[in-house]
């Protein structure tokens, strides 16, 4: 009897997820993105911001300090609790080791005589293009999500589609501020400790606690005019997106992949003119999920211009989570229900991690797949190929970017900037022998073999001495030992393999 009644439960949590999701995740994060856009816009008017940094960083070193006078008895992390990241796994080492408390959440200063933003590591995308555009300024690549934080991109990985222009997010920025070990504050850049700055990036907070950040500034423009190029045929769609990316002209170059042999092809360039019959408001809440309106430019098989508002364009995928929410709302692209409600959307990832049962936890482990592997552009059709025969996921986020030969945990192999395209699968895969481990294994083989490599908020199945080979620890062993980090952080796998996430 309680087996059926356990077994009713999870059959109601998941099948029914909605219903908590529409009646109470929804309103709350309303409420709460309502109160942060209001809480942060008064932070920005009143600049009590870098008035507070510097106690926020003292009390970050303080911590530290302590830490060292009382023996240095387990590693350090942040505090902020892991279900409060967007990687979709809970990490369990924040359980064992000395949590940080790092309330770092503002934007610090826009500088547009040295066109810099100053910000601390927790502000979101969301959070910069609010403050941003309405000043006529904008960062070279702005991820899409709203709820992406700065820290997390520099430390983790960030892209966009300008990335195919001015590489990875870690590339547009100019200087970091990190609390060492030691309790000691260092800033570092290109000029100013250089071996530091080059060793961040993707270094997971294994090096030190990043407290602020420096990033390039552009003016920006009211308006995106976007081309969507509907293309058929493996061969052409590999041919058309890597002419698109290889042309700097192209502000923006992003592809979604439907089959393997449909796809849509978008290019963009900013502007301040529209023409007001190819106007598109993507952004309001009533309008269809992007990739459900870039799918149906399939069915008219012609070039077709659009004009999106900048903002609107930054944050096309964050309504619908690209295409996540489809599998935990169904009818939320129903015109009625965007109507009625798609003004509340979409519920905080957060919070979606919070509330997540073991139940859901255990289907989505077995019936879901989230990642990005980064590969060069020349294996394009091959890769596709491969992740269709794999997982056969639909569809497929093509986001191109280039990646210099910089010292670093990830670098071109060759001398000269590399052009690389991220292939994104997120949903339920439809391969019949698809399993979780055995087919993430084969595609971290091949990704390693062609030189690429696998972005680290999902799941990472490589053992330690692969995962060395795919990306190069020699700057980052060195600054380890240099800046005495082994007692105080554990390594960067240790912290994204499978085995140190629930």
């Amino acid at each position: 009897m309680d087996q059926n009644c356990d077994s009713l439960s999870e059959y109601v949590l998941i099948h029914y997820r909605w219903v908590f999701v529409c009646l109470f995740l929804l309103p709350l994060s309303f409420l709460y993105d309502l109160w942060l856009y209001f809480r942060n816009w008064v932070v920005f008017q009143l600049i009590s911001a870098p008035k507070q940094h510097d106690n926020k960083v003292k009390f970050v070193q303080k911590q530290i300090r302590d830490w060292v006078a009382n023996g240095k008895k387990t590693q350090m992390c942040t505090a902020r609790p892991g279900w409060q990241t967007v990687c979709f796994r809970v990490p369990r080492y924040k359980n064992t080791m000395r949590n940080i408390k790092v309330n770092l959440v503002d934007i610090l200063e826009v500088d547009t005589t040295r066109k810099i933003v100053r910000v601390e590591p927790l502000v979101t995308m969301g959070q910069l293009t609010a403050t941003l555009n309405p000043l006529g300024w904008t960062i070279p690549v702005l991820p899409e999500i709203d709820d992406l934080t700065v820290g997390g991109l520099v430390m983790g990985t960030g892209i966009e589609s300008s990335s195919h222009k001015y590489g990875l997010f870690q590339h547009i920025c100019v200087s970091y501020e990190l609390v060492l070990s030691d309790g000691s504050l260092v800033k570092c850049s290109k000029n100013e400790n250089p071996e530091l700055f080059y060793s961040i990036p993707w270094s997971y907070g294994t090096l030190g606690f990043l407290t602020a950040v420096e990033i390039r500034l552009i003016p920006a423009k009211r308006y995106v005019k976007l081309t969507y190029k509907p293309l058929k045929g493996g061969d052409n769609i590999a041919k058309e997106f890597t002419t698109a990316s290889s042309n700097l002209n192209n502000e923006f170059v992003e592809g979604l992949a439907y089959s393997e042999d449909e796809a849509v092809l978008m290019t963009g360039v900013q502007t301040n003119d529209v023409e007001v019959n190819k106007l598109n408001e993507i952004g309001k809440w009533y309008k269809p999920w992007f990739f459900i309106h870039v799918r149906d430019m399939l069915k008219r098989n012609e070039d077709v211009v659009e004009y999106i508002p900048l903002r609107d364009y930054y944050h096309r995928h964050t309504r619908s989570i690209f295409w996540e929410l489809q599998d935990i709302i169904p009818f939320g692209n129903n015109f009625l229900f965007r109507i009625f409600f798609g003004w509340m959307m979409p519920p905080k990832i957060s919070l979606l991690k919070l509330t997540q049962t073991e139940a859901i936890k255990k289907l989505y482990e077995n019936n879901h797949v989230l990642q990005d592997m980064l590969v060069p552009i020349e294996t394009f059709k091959d890769s596709i190929k491969l992740f269709r025969d794999t997982f056969n996921v639909y569809p497929l986020w093509l986001c191109p970017f280039n990646l210099p030969n910089n010292p670093g945990m990830l670098r071109a192999k060759d001398s000269q900037e590399t052009l690389y395209v991220d292939i994104g699968l997120y949903g339920v895969p439809r391969e019949k022998s698809f399993k979780p481990k055995e087919s993430m294994r084969k595609i971290e083989k091949y990704v390693t073999d062609v030189q690429g490599f696998q972005m680290l908020y999902a799941d990472t199945y490589m053992t330690r001495e692969e995962f060395r080979k795919m990306f190069d620890h020699t700057l980052y062993d060195k600054l380890r030992t240099k800046l005495e980090c082994k007692e105080a952080f554990p390594e960067v796998y240790d912290k994204v393999s499978r085995a140190a996430r629930s």
